[in-house]
């Protein structure tokens, strides 16, 4: 009997997932739901579960924060995520395999399959995850400017625009840096989970966002107001609610 927890934010989400894995009678017991990096810490030490399946973005963090604080790692992970982008993150950060929301019943039991077919090693396959979450989590992007460099924090950086091949990045500190680079270069160095591309021309950071106005933009606490393309805006709308 494989001992399964599942960590995911939405309820219905969760529930819909316990049906199918009980549906496929894959002998697998779900020993605990959780919505949160918290509770899946605590759940996780209680009830040692052979396989978690784990979203990626959670109501007090994202699961990466949860590998990072679990000592015990003698557990096999299965990421659930709505986004593509996340998916190759997950596989260089060791996943056993994701699935991509709305979950399809024969991808999670290709997955589930791939549970009984992995060595026992899984300790330390998951400390060697650990110690690359470890290893890659940056915390600021580094500019090279005419006088210099300049260190960027993502939790001061609300937003990024572009204009002709330049990039200018606005804090919260109200102050600005403009970069001789576009965005795009920019875009592949700012955290998935923290930045989303909303326009062309803008990466916005998702904490500094106060909400987003049916006429296609969203206004910063900062009170800026920031454009969604028409082709930006389904996606957009997904993350805010995810």
């Amino acid at each position: 009997m494989i001992k399964a927890l599942i960590v995911e934010d939405e309820l219905y989400i969760r529930k819909g997932l316990i049906s199918m894995i009980q549906s496929l009678d894959k002998n697998i017991d779900i020993v605990g739901e959780c919505e949160s990096v918290k509770e899946a810490v605590t759940v996780t030490k209680a009830c040692k579960p052979d396989l978690i399946f784990l979203d990626i973005n959670l109501k007090d963090g994202i699961a990466f924060d949860f590998l990072e604080q679990v000592e015990d790692l003698s557990f096999q992970v299965i990421f659930i995520t709505a986004y593509d982008q996340y998916a190759l993150k997950a596989i260089k950060n060791g996943a056993l395999d994701y699935i991509l929301k709305p979950v399809d019943i024969e991808e999670l039991e290709k997955a589930i399959d791939k549970v009984k077919d992995v060595s026992d090693n899984r300790q330390e396959h998951l400390k060697i995850v650990k110690q690359q979450l470890t290893e890659n989590k940056k915390e600021h992007i580094v500019l090279r400017l005419q006088e210099g460099y300049q260190v960027i924090r993502f939790d001061m950086l609300m937003y990024c625009q572009s204009d002709k091949g330049y990039t200018t990045f606005y804090l919260d500190n109200k102050k600005s840096y403009i970069a001789s680079k576009p965005i795009k270069e920019f875009e592949e160095q700012l955290p998935d989970e923290l930045f989303v591309r909303t326009h062309q021309s803008y990466v916005v950071n998702l904490r500094f966002i106060d909400k987003f106005d049916k006429t296609g933009y969203i206004f910063l606490k900062s009170g800026n107001k920031i454009p969604v393309s028409t082709r930006k805006r389904e996606e957009f709308v997904n993350r805010l609610f995810n």
